[in-house]
């Protein structure tokens, strides 16, 4: 197979990758004191005096007037750079990257008080009163009875305009530029690329699973509102045509590593994704917390298969986690999300199974088939491995058709 070919497949596959990224495109803020030092300086470039004015009042008039509006200029287009560009780039984002947005000034709401929405408010009304106030020390520049008087009134306008900026709009810009930091660093998502996402209670075995069926050192994503991350790892699919058939997997696969196939009748190789997520607990939406949130993000959003774990034995270990729990979690996941590619693991089958867990759930799966999984003992892995593998088929088919129609 040519590496024009490659190129070419790879080229077909990029659109629906372009329409994510947009947390780190949000405009670069910086402290206020930095803006403040930076508007002095260009102020300072754009106002020497006019030697072709012989008279020095209005000379000095002239001096003072350009360097105040050059001030009032340079403080307030930051704030009106930062307001316009949050506002455009929010309004663009995918709607999981909105959703982890929203978690992250969530955070910070639970922080000072104060949403997005109020911090973006402060600085567009601090540029309308820096913009007033300018005007007025302009204006009295452009009265001033001397040059004396021009230049004290230019050395006080300069002190004001800087000291206003600091009041209205200090703590405003820089509790920006903290959430900025937050949002900027949060991974990248792909659209362009199939996945499985593993689900269910806390302490259940997800990350373990993840490290069984990827890549041996998986990554880990963390995001700014939680100490829990989600677990990362890569399966290097070889599809050999164009509808979803597979010639190989690489289940060791590095995310960086050279990729090659033993198969020569492939069309081109993918890394697909197997991620964990963070537990949900049965409670109403409007009582989980950021982690769950995220959890339930991804699987509305993201191009993800789903895989459901369980842990029957009765040993998971968190008062949240009982088998009645997770059964019923599990109904009102898949009632949710009934048109996602699933498969249903119970894991840790080598400790047990608690009277009548069994029997639970295949009444709740109603005859969809379920896979015993022991990573201690091996038991199931291979089974597991290869419907994640035809999980991630089906997902690339609905993946190629978006990018068909896009």
């Amino acid at each position: 197979m040519s590496s024009t070919t490659n190129a070419g497949n790879a080229k077909s596959r990029v659109k629906l990758n372009t329409e994510t990224g947009g947390l780190r495109r949000l405009p670069v803020v910086k402290p206020h004191k930095e803006i403040i030092a930076t508007a002095r300086r260009q102020a300072y470039r754009e106002s020497d005096p006019d030697k072709t004015i012989k008279n020095a009042k209005l000379r000095a008039r002239k001096q003072a007037t350009i360097k105040l509006d050059a001030l009032t200029k340079a403080l307030s287009k930051p704030l009106r750079e930062a307001v316009d560009g949050y506002r455009r780039e929010l309004r663009r984002l995918h709607p999981f990257e909105k959703v982890v947005a929203d978690l992250t000034a969530r955070a910070r709401q639970k922080k000072d008080g104060l949403t997005l929405t109020d911090v973006l408010d402060d600085i567009h009304e601090s540029r309308k009163e820096m913009l007033i106030t300018g005007k007025d020390w302009v204006a009295k520049a452009k009265s001033a009875e001397s040059a004396r008087d021009a230049m004290q009134i230019m050395e006080e306008g300069e002190a004001a305009l800087c000291e206003t900026f600091s009041a209205l709009a200090g703590d405003a810009v820089d509790g920006l530029l903290e959430l900025q930091k937050s949002l900027r660093t949060t991974p990248a998502v792909r659209l362009d690329t199939p996945a499985v996402v593993l689900v269910g209670s806390p302490n259940v075995g997800k990350s373990s699973i993840v490290r069984t069926i990827s890549s041996a050192t998986p990554e880990v994503n963390n995001y700014p509102f939680t100490t829990r991350g989600m677990t990362l790892g890569h399966v290097e699919v070889f599809w050999k045509d164009e509808v979803g058939g597979v010639a190989e997997v690489n289940f060791d696969a590095e995310n960086n590593s050279e990729r090659r196939s033993t198969s020569a009748s492939y069309a081109y190789s993918q890394l697909c994704q197997v991620m964990d997520s963070p537990g949900l607990l049965v409670r109403a939406d409007n009582d989980r917390n950021e982690m769950e949130a995220l959890t339930l993000a991804a699987m509305q959003h993201l191009p993800t298969a789903v895989m459901y774990v369980m842990d029957l034995s009765g040993l998971a270990g968190d008062a949240c986690s009982s088998v009645e729990d997770q059964l019923q979690l599990r109904k009102e996941m898949r009632a949710r999300f009934p048109r996602r590619p699933w498969i249903d693991v119970v894991s840790k089958c080598d400790l047990g199974v608690v009277d009548d867990a069994r029997e639970k759930l295949i009444e709740i799966l109603d005859g969809d088939d379920y896979i015993e999984l022991s990573i201690h003992e091996g038991i199931g892995v291979e089974e597991l491995r290869k419907k994640v593998v035809n999980m991630l088929a089906e997902v690339r088919i609905v993946l190629d058709a978006m990018a068909s129609a896009n």
